[in-house]
This record gives structure tokens, C-alpha cells and sequence, in this order.
């Protein structure tokens, strides 16, 4: 019951940051070239790690974690312009 609380406030804390997406971030930033690819691998290597977080948080596994994830992450990022 602990970890469905704690899971609740991190998700309401962190969604807002997350609201984002990296590619978003990266427009309002005005990142280009080496900045950009460097920017853009930290965070999707930040959203692999927050959406693995949150498939082993709802016990998922298998394929149901490996479509959970692309799906959190291809979300996280954002698709190029």
C-alpha cells in the first residue's frame, strides 16, 4: 500500500516535468548540432530509466513490459519536426 502511495505523489509530482517532450525541450532551448544529439541522448536515456521504473513498479513483464516501455519512451522524447 506504501509503494502505491509513494507512486501516486511521484507521479503527480513528475508528471508536469514530464509533460514535455525531449525533442520539445530541445526546440525551446534552441539546441543544435553536438548540443542537441547530447541533449536528446541524456533524455531518452532518462525516460528508459523513469518508464523501466514504472514497468517494474506495475509488475510487468515480457512483452507486456517491452511494448509498456517503447511506448513510454517513444512518448518521453517526442518525435523530430
Amino acid at each position: 500500500m506504501k509503494s502505491l502511495i509513494t507512486l501516486a505523489v511521484l507521479v503527480a509530482f513528475a508528471g508536469p516535468a514530464l509533460a514535455d517532450s525531449c525533442v520539445a525541450n530541445a526546440d525551446a532551448k534552441k539546441l543544435a548540432g553536438a548540443a542537441r544529439t547530447s541533449f536528446l541522448g541524456k533524455c531518452e536515456r532518462d525516460a528508459q530509466a523513469a518508464c523501466d521504473t514504472q514497468a517494474t513498479t506495475k509488475k510487468l513483464a515480457g512483452a507486456a513490459k517491452t511494448s509498456f516501455t517503447t511506448k513510454c519512451v517513444k512518448d518521453s522524447v517526442g518525435a523530430a519536426p
